[in-house]
């Protein structure tokens, strides 16, 4: 899978992740600090975004210091759904249920270890088709307000 993967700073927890989703298989897109050096948190979550909707990538993973930041900024972009996961049980509920592109971390609240759990958990459950009908009103929600 290719993954475009963005932070504001780039640090062990980002290094430790890009090197992961190598040794997992994954291509990896670096995007914001962790290609550029310093990047605004909203211009990494909408340089992620924009990867996946120009088919660079088919998934993204943000960081920022709490991840909210990212998650809101990725989330006003028509086609993305980012889930801020704190651990693998929200990881794996965010998967079968909300059908995300884009897995969000806290760079302040994510250890390396928890990480790795969160990306097994991402990238080991499906999306549960009975709940297309919900998936279907969040983009019936997005196109009513990005009309405005």
């Amino acid at each position: 899978m290719r993954i475009a993967v963005g932070s504001d700073e780039r640090t062990k927890l980002t290094d430790f992740v890009v090197e992961e989703l190598k040794r997992r298989g994954h291509t990896v897109k670096l995007c914001g600090a962790l290609s550029k050096g310093f990047a605004p948190w909203p211009d990494v979550a909408l340089e992620v975004a924009e990867s996946i909707l120009k088919g660079e990538a088919d998934e993204g993973i943000l960081f920022c210091w709490t991840g909210t930041g990212v998650t809101i900024a990725a989330n006003k972009v028509p086609g993305i759904r980012a889930a801020l996961c704190s651990s693998s049980e929200i990881a794996r509920g965010a998967r079968k249920w909300n059908k995300p592109n884009v897995l969000a971390m806290s760079l302040s609240e994510t250890t390396e270890e928890e990480a790795k759990k969160i990306l097994d958990a991402w990238f080991s459950t499906d999306f549960d088709p009975s709940e297309e009908e919900n998936v279907r009103k969040l983009e019936e929600i997005e196109r009513k307000y990005s009309k405005r």
